[in-house]
């Protein structure tokens, strides 16, 4: 196979993210986002936001991060994180969904996004926590954008998002989080109690 068909096969596999459906529905509401919507929007995010970043990021890789850092959901599906999965045997899945996928590509080229997938799963370099940080912050503001989203449905609490979802943007971009927190807090003092 040559290089430009090893490319272009897995570009081809990487169309199917745009069928897998997640749990967060668009900002108005009118349907489920796919995953293809999501690595888009949220590369989108990172490039507005990357002033926020809690530590200076070079936003070429955390963009790059954040369009591939899905693509395994193409085997794998989409696990909300207030879904109810084991998080170890999920990992197992998208390892190997990313040693498939990855695969299709020319050597040089599988390694090199592998690596930045595997550093984005890590969350260890300034670039990956704040691509976590923005990959969380996008359900969040569908969620307060539709009236709670799918938060109702989970039974999310306030203090399980802080848990999966505050903690991690804090980690990367406490300045977003603390801006949201306002509505955050307003939405669950009207919803619950």
């Amino acid at each position: 196979m040559s290089r430009i068909d090893a490319q272009l096969a897995f570009l081809i596999e990487a169309d199917k993210l745009k069928t897998v459906l997640r749990g967060t529905t668009l900002c108005d509401g009118a349907r489920r986002e796919n995953s293809g919507e999501h690595s888009w929007h949220i590369a989108l995010y990172a490039l507005v936001m990357a002033e926020h970043a809690n530590r200076p990021v070079n936003i070429d890789r955390v963009i790059k991060m954040l369009l591939i850092h899905d693509i395994v959901e193409i085997d794998a599906g989409d696990n909300p994180i207030h879904g109810d999965h084991d998080p170890a045997e999920q990992d197992i899945i998208e390892k190997a969904a990313a040693d498939r996928i990855f695969g299709l590509l020319p050597a040089d080229q599988a390694q090199s996004l592998r690596a930045l997938w595997d550093e984005f799963e890590a969350a260890e370099t300034d670039d990956a926590i704040f691509a976590k940080s923005i990959d969380r912050v996008q359900p969040v503001i569908s969620n307060l954008e539709t009236g709670g989203g799918t938060w109702p449905a989970y039974n999310v609490t306030a203090a399980q998002l802080q848990s999966r979802v505050g903690v991690k943007v804090e980690r990367g971009a406490p300045a977003i989080w603390s801006a949201l927190r306002t509505r955050i807090d307003a939405w669950f003092a009207q919803h619950t109690g």
